[in-house]
This record gives structure tokens, sequence and C-alpha cells, in this order.
């Protein structure tokens, strides 16, 4: 049972858990304090039975303005990432563990700042309703945030990265790095060393797909 106490968006989920009804209503949500600051909440998109459900952080800036998950620098990562591995955009599902952006303001930017726990709970609710009305085969968390919402403290991607879990909204759980990690490496060989692990562990997510 949900405590009452804490912030939650479990009070504005829909009674249809459709991804349409969801869409709607997360417009709504006053889970936690990060609607009041951010332009609009950005929730999933892709394929409503996709076989692979993709989980970031949270909306960047462009995200935040015009709604849609993964289309900025670190999307244009992801894209081609996927495209390298062999994972068709229409087995996918890409959503985020928070829906509202968080940032600080430095003059006319908008700068990305790092979610908390409590907010990652908070909207927690918003992703179990996307994981079950997708139902996908694979689960992929790209970076720690999302793994921390999909798996709790136990996973950590330097240690976990790459393997395989079980949970109990897909077959299988995998986390990697979140694109937007390898656009902060500064030294261009490295940054296509980790670019190139990126793209096998998506590779990995694809082998799961052609083996059940």
């Amino acid at each position: 049972m949900h405590d009452v106490r804490k912030p939650s968006a479990a009070l504005y989920l829909p009674q249809r858990r459709t991804i349409p009804a969801l869409q709607q209503a997360v417009q709504f949500c006053k889970g936690c304090d990060l609607y009041k600051h951010a332009t609009q909440a950005v929730f999933g998109r892709g394929a409503r039975k996709a076989q692979v459900l993709l989980v970031g952080e949270q909306p960047g800036d462009q995200e935040d303005l015009r709604g849609i998950p993964f289309i900025g620098p670190a999307g244009r990562v992801l894209d081609q990432a996927l495209a390298e591995a062999g994972i068709e955009r229409d087995m996918v599902y890409i959503t985020n563990a928070v829906k509202h952006f968080k940032f600080e303001e430095r003059g006319r930017r908008r700068i990305h700042k790092k979610p908390g726990m409590g907010e990652i709970a908070a909207c927690r609710p918003w992703l179990e309703a996307e994981m079950e009305a997708v139902q996908p085969e694979v689960l992929v968390a790209l970076g720690a945030s999302a793994a921390k919402s999909l798996a709790g403290k136990e996973i950590k991607i330097t240690r976990d990265r790459g393997k395989l879990f079980p949970h109990p909204y897909a077959k299988s759980f995998i986390a990697t790095v979140h694109p937007s990690s390898l656009l902060r490496i500064p030294d261009a060989e490295e940054k296509k060393i980790e670019y190139a692990r990126f793209v096998e562990d998506l590779r990995f997510v694809r082998q799961q797909l052609t083996s059940q």
C-alpha cells in the first residue's frame, strides 16, 4: 500500500491504464514538485507492445519543450547505436524514470540536474503502468537513475553492466550506460571505445530477443 505521507504519482494514474490514457493523465500529475517548473510531462513513446522497453533518467531541455523523449543529442546517439545493434525502432518503447525535467538556470540556459531518489520513487507508478501496458520481453536501464528505479540499489552499472537479471515486468532486465555519458567523454579515442561497448550491450539485448 502506498504511504500517503510520501510524494507519489499514484493518485494521478487513470483508471484505464492504456498508453493513450496514461499520456493524457500524466500532464496533470503533481506527484512531486518537478511539475512546477517543467514545461510539460514527457511520457514514453514507441510500439504499444514493444519487445524492448528502454528507460532513461529524465527528459532534457529539448524533450521538455517538445514533449517527446530522447530527441536531443543523447537521443541521436541512442538511435545510431540501436541501428548498429540491429534493433529496429518498431521493436522499442522509450521512456524515462522521471517524467518532468529537473534543471537549474544558468543565464538563459537550463542545465540538467540529477533527480533525487524521492523524485524517482514518486514517479515510479507511471513507469510501472507503462511496463504493465507494454509488456516487453526485455527491460533496459540506461544509466544509474533508471537502474535504481527498475531494480533498486542492488544493481550498479559499473559492476552489473551487460548482465542478465530477472524482473517482474519482463523476461529479462539489462543495465547499461546512458548515451549522454558518451557525449561527455572528452578524449576521442576513449569515446569511440565506450560507444562500441554501448553498441555491444544493445547487441546483447537483441540476442535475448532471438533466443526467446
